[in-house]
């Protein structure tokens, strides 16, 4: 029995001792770790996790006071370093790191942290995206742009730069769905966008001889922001439609966005021409006397003698 009592003692002895050491190698990487964080972020995060592991080992109040500020340097260090990687345009990696800080920090209680990393991961698309539309690889920021607003549908800005990227890719059905979304979340820029994909709809439904069709994407076009573009694609679908009279009023809107444009005289003798077709002698012969002193002039002349 005297020979067991002693095994015992010198047991708890050992014990003590691989304790006390163990806190020691705790202490001594946690050191390390904060000498680390000015230089090395990887290498602090490293020191940290291997001064928790050991002071978990450990019994006491001391080893779970370290155990505690383990637990709170270790997200807000793997937070610093995803932060790193977006000021360096790391941002797959940024991603990937602010995951594993969420993880980290919801498990350590960190919840200001978890908080923080979960809202930088937005940023970090649009930052990804927007850098990917500058670079003109329209696809993949529409990727990232789709990414981004199945996480914040309510996002304006993302739901604008997805339509800029679909629209630049060329697809016009996706560009307007986003695009019309940013419009509803009060984004002004993606009215102008949209006039812009409806006007080269319409541009490309007047080639394919779709008037009709032609004529609806226009005066959506005119909805988001008049142009005179619209109005002249929208009076050459009518035309061809053998609308006179409305091909007239849209001729007439295009003039009065662009009076000074470089065929005004062109669409002046074409608005007298049609109406003098169309028998609207009135119109015809107004639209005629505007063409004295144009390339028109004699022939605007001769028609108005025809007229009277």
């Amino acid at each position: 029995m005297k020979r067991f009592f002693v095994a015992l003692a010198a047991f708890g002895l050992a014990a003590a001792v691989a304790t006390a050491q163990d806190f020691k190698a705790a202490i001594d990487a946690y050191n390390a770790g904060a000498v680390a964080l000015e230089s090395n972020k990887a290498e602090a995060l490293a020191q940290f996790r291997t001064a928790l592991t050991e002071a978990m080992a450990c019994e006491g109040e001391e080893a779970q006071d370290l155990v505690a500020k383990c637990k709170e340097i270790i997200p807000a260090t793997l937070l610093s370093i995803a932060k790193e990687k977006i000021n360096g345009a790391k941002y797959d990696e940024a991603l990937v790191t602010l995951e594993e800080v969420k993880t980290v920090a919801t498990d350590y209680a960190a919840t200001a942290v978890a908080e923080e990393a979960n809202g930088l991961i937005p940023n970090v698309f649009l930052r990804k995206g927007s850098t990917l539309l500058q670079e003109k690889n329209f696809a993949q920021a529409a990727e990232v742009f789709q990414q981004l607003t199945a996480l914040q549908p309510e996002n304006s800005q993302a739901q604008l730069r997805l339509g800029q990227a679909h629209m630049q890719a060329g697809n016009n059905e996706a560009a307007i769905e986003a695009l019309t979304k940013a419009s509803e979340l009060g984004e002004e820029q993606a009215g102008k966008l949209l006039s812009n994909v409806y006007l080269k709809q319409g541009q490309a439904l007047v080639k394919a001889g779709k008037n009709a069709e032609a004529i609806e994407a226009l005066e959506k076009s005119n909805s988001f922001g008049e142009s005179a573009n619209a109005y002249k694609l929208i009076a050459s679908a009518y035309t061809k439609s053998g609308k006179s009279a409305k091909a007239i009023e849209a001729y007439k809107k295009y003039l009065t966005i662009s009076p000074d444009a470089k065929d005004a005289a062109d669409i002046l003798f074409t608005i007298a021409a049609t109406a003098q077709k169309a028998g609207d002698k009135a119109t015809a012969t107004e639209y005629y006397k505007k063409l004295a002193g144009t390339k028109y002039a004699a022939q605007a002349e001769a028609q108005l003698k025809t007229l009277k």
